[in-house]
This record gives structure tokens, C-alpha cells and sequence, in this order.
């Protein structure tokens, strides 16, 4: 997953969590992050997951910088700051969650038990 976090804007502080692409971002309400800033256009930008890359999707003339320049097809990074009009974004790749493992450590503790007490009946069959 992908997070945006607001540096700058009416919007500073806040995270948006990306979970389906395309991605978009500007002053209408259908957008999937909406910034009621200075500049900001009803659909400002959008971004897209293509070919293992994120990109963004520019609207036509509008004030967008990736690091302080335009973007120019380039592929985002880790950390990249984007510049929506009068807000600030940073592009962060988001913390992976890792999925409960109680199942798999019980059924795998119940394994040793299981195998503990035959050797246990196993030797004692043996010895009388």
C-alpha cells in the first residue's frame, strides 16, 4: 500500500491510505483525496500503479512539482515530496501488516506434543 501524508495545506497532518489506483486527487468531493487549497483544481492529478512504477497522471496546466520540478514521466520514489498547487504531499510506501500467526504456532506446538508422547509410549512399549 501506498500513503500520502499532507505536509503542508487546510489538510496538514492528515494520511491518505491508497488502496486502488488510479488514485485522485483535487477540490471535488468524488475525488479519494479532496484538498480545498489555493491552486488546487477539481481533478488536479491522479496516480496510477503501471509496470512495477507509480506515476502521476497530470491535469492539463496544472501546478504540479515532484521535488521541486516538474514531472516529467518519471517514476515516484519513497519519500518524494509533491507539490499540489499550495499543498505539500510526501509519497511514503505504507507499513506492511503482518497476519496473526496464533493458528500457526498452536497447531505447530500441538505437533511437537503430539510427537513428544508417542516417543514417550514408543519407549515405554519398547522397555516392557
Amino acid at each position: 500500500m501506498i500513503q500520502l501524508d499532507v505536509l503542508s495545506g487546510k489538510k496538514a497532518g492528515s494520511r491518505a491510505v491508497v488502496r486502488r489506483f488510479p488514485f485522485r486527487v483535487g477540490r471535488a468531493p468524488e475525488n479519494h483525496l479532496q484538498l480545498d487549497d489555493d491552486g488546487v483544481w477539481d481533478q488536479h492529478l491522479a496516480l496510477d500503479f503501471h509496470s512495477g512504477s507509480f506515476n502521476l497522471a497530470v491535469a492539463p496546466s496544472a501546478l504540479v512539482a515532484v521535488n521541486g520540478e516538474p514531472p516529467q514521466n518519471q517514476a515516484l520514489r519513497n519519500g518524494d515530496i509533491i507539490t499540489v498547487g499550495s499543498a505539500k504531499l510526501q509519497f511514503w510506501l505504507a507499513a506492511a501488516h503482518q497476519r496473526g500467526l496464533r493458528f500457526r504456532e498452536l497447531f505447530v506446538w500441538t505437533l511437537i506434543s503430539a510427537v513428544t508422547a508417542a516417543q514417550i509410549a514408543l519407549i515405554y512399549w519398547l522397555i516392557n
